[in-house]
């Protein structure tokens, strides 16, 4: 085998002799190289929801060496709108007043993250698991490139926020209201925010369990990482759900596992609740919904961001080789995967229309931006898929924007060419002729980095 160090033609003298003592030496290698990581890494194996993830399997590639040279997580510094409060707070040029949410609703105005973005997840799935349960769901709140999450009576705000350069960096603040508010990054949420789930680099979690009544997981029942990939029916145990969505089901909404059973025997057993008032006291929270559009959005975001940082410290570490994007075949095959699910290609399809309760829609669609026509990558569709035009609008973030050079030029040559209709990949015939073509001129009118061939 290619690698392999060569055999002295007087290493085995007796064919037998050689055989006892091959045998359980291959054997014994046999059960460390490969059967044991094979145990080892089965569980991730389930979990790994993107493509780009399985070829790196395949390629077998190390783990990004996030404090070593070339990433260095821990010690470069931040940028983005949280970095930026962060500072203004600690310089004494911004302050913030606590309310009945403690500083929840003035971090959230500072940030620009809407309130209608609110949805609840009641699984013991954080940090502060102990204080989350079903009557006391942890709330998180987000914008195209911030969340934040809260949970009544707790000390501390979590944040989250994405960094062109480092992917996922975590941030905490303290609800004491005798205390000024203060931003402190966290590093340590990267013990759970960088496995395989997150395609190994610093990234967002999205995730579907079954839980006791209690809220906490039964591990024994499954455990789902979710992306806009996953079906309806795989999605949002552990979480409050409310909308209409026909005779879609999923696993919203259902506490403990008699609310299992039963929607096992009744299809939509807690499915297309207009409200929750039902479930539990909403009185607490800013809002009373965990919108089920908010929710579709939050998954697609947060499995995006981890493709975009994969793929730029991937493209950074074969630059940094002195190698090539178009050289590379595994490179090229991580950016493929990345084109397609920009595209929508690997979407889980709604089959009836869904339909939220908050105004959540209106406020995502507004934000634009819009093409001469008056279209936009933010419109949605909700009927049969989730966007309208399927192309993801986190093209126009600072995570997309910030590519290395040459990965983005691949990357537009590529949609081009699949825009144009004349790429032969057949998985890309999913796009209609029309669906195609707005898309590329939404991107031409928008998309200011686009090469100048696009808008010839």
């Amino acid at each position: 085998m290619k690698g392999d160090a060569p055999v002295s033609s007087g290493a085995v003298q007796n064919p037998r002799r050689g055989l006892a003592f091959w045998f359980p030496a291959a054997l014994a290698g046999f059960l460390v190289l490969v059967l044991l990581p094979a145990l080892l890494v089965f569980p991730l194996a389930q979990v790994l929801t993107s493509p780009a993830a399985v070829a790196a399997a395949k390629q077998k590639q190390p783990p990004l060496p996030f404090d070593e040279a070339g990433i260095r997580y821990g010690a470069i510094q931040a940028t983005g709108p949280v970095e930026q409060l962060a500072m203004r707070l600690s310089r004494g040029e911004h302050a913030l007043t606590p309310g009945n949410h403690g500083y929840l609703l003035p971090v959230l105005e500072a940030l620009q993250v809407p309130r209608s973005s609110q949805i609840l997840v009641f699984s013991k799935t954080s940090s502060d698991k102990d204080r989350i349960s079903p009557r006391t769901p942890r709330a998180i709140y987000f914008n195209d490139e911030v969340y934040v999450a809260w949970i009544p009576g707790a000390q501390r705000l979590e944040i989250a926020a994405t960094d062109p350069r480092l992917g996922a960096v975590f941030y905490t603040a303290s609800q004491k209201a005798d205390a000024p508010a203060r931003l402190s990054r966290n590093d340590r949420c990267l013990e759970c925010h960088t496995s395989a789930a997150n395609l190994g680099v610093p990234g967002f979690l999205a995730r579907s369990v079954v839980t006791d009544d209690r809220g906490a997981v039964d591990w024994g029942r499954g455990l789902s990482y979710v992306s806009h990939r996953t079906p309806l029916s795989e999605r949002w145990g552990g979480w409050y759900v409310c909308g209409s969505h026909g005779n879609q089901t999923h696993l919203g909404n259902l506490v403990g596992g008699a609310d299992f059973d039963r929607q096992a025997r009744e299809p939509n057993f807690r499915g297309n609740q207009a409200n929750l008032s039902g479930l539990l006291d909403l009185s607490p929270y800013p809002e009373p919904t965990s919108d089920i559009v908010a929710l579709l959005v939050f998954e697609h975001q947060c499995h995006t961001y981890n493709f975009i940082s994969r793929l730029r410290q991937d493209t950074e570490a074969t630059l940094e080789r002195g190698g090539a994007v178009e050289a590379d075949t595994y490179l090229k095959g991580v950016a493929e995967a990345f084109i397609k699910h920009l595209l929508f290609i690997d979407e889980a399809p709604l089959s009836a229309r869904v339909q939220g309760t908050s105004d959540f829609g209106r406020s995502f669609e507004s934000r634009g931006p819009r093409d001469r026509q008056g279209r936009s990558l933010r419109q949605f569709d909700l009927q049969t898929r989730l966007f309208k035009h399927p192309c993801s609008y986190l093209i126009y973030s600072p995570a997309f924007d910030s590519l290395p050079r040459p990965m983005k030029l691949h990357l537009y040559g590529r949609l081009w060419k699949i825009l144009g209709g004349t790429d032969p990949d057949p998985a890309f015939r999913k796009l209609a002729p029309e669906t195609r073509q707005a898309i590329r001129e939404i991107l031409a009118d928008t998309k200011p980095d686009v090469p100048l061939y696009w808008t010839l």
